[in-house]
């Protein structure tokens, strides 16, 4: 069990701001770790729903989802880690954040909890060489006995990905059929 931290007392920080969101994680797990990313990003946490799929995107791309009338991609985060496929279960979710502006739904195995970690708690992630490697990863954060891989959200789909999958999106017509 990871025990919640308290960051922030209510009194400005050294920029002279309390940021109530500095240094707090949407933890989720996928397989037997346990991921982190940015609360700031999380635009809200949703069931699987039914996904369209669009021709001619990365394989760890699943389609669109429809949330109120709004169509944005999603990312099977399994998938893009390059872990071998499961079938989606009662905990199976779709994580929707903001990427500078553009929602991405992003499926996880399943949410844990908010955390938070103080920077004092956060390692920067190992390196191997070669950066590559490392592209997702922001930091290593330890809570308790146990150590969760922070994601930079950023990197989860790469620029051209991004237009890729827009240029996709719009090339279907608004029933859901194509042109």
């Amino acid at each position: 069990m990871i025990e919640l931290e308290r960051t922030g007392n209510g009194m400005p920080g050294p920029g002279g701001v309390d940021d109530p969101l500095e240094g707090k994680f949407l933890t989720f797990g996928l397989g037997d770790e346990e991921y982190g990313i940015e609360i700031r990003h999380v635009i809200e946490i949703i069931g699987i729903q039914s996904i369209t799929d669009l021709p001619d995107v990365p394989d760890y791309v699943r389609g669109v989802i429809n949330l109120r009338g709004k169509v944005i991609p999603v990312m099977d985060v399994r998938s893009r880690f390059g872990l071998p496929k499961r079938d989606f279960d009662g905990r199976t979710c779709i994580v929707v954040v903001d990427l500078d502006a553009e929602w991405v739904g992003l499926i996880v195995d399943s949410v844990s909890e908010v955390i938070g970690l103080p920077e004092r708690r956060v390692d920067p992630p190992p390196t191997f060489g070669r950066e590559r490697e490392n592209r997702f990863i922001k930091g290593l954060g330890k809570a308790d006995d146990q150590v969760i891989i922070l994601l930079d959200t950023r990197s989860l789909l790469f620029g051209e990905d991004l237009r890729c999958v827009t240029e996709s999106m719009l090339e279907r017509t608004p029933d859901g059929g194509t042109d």
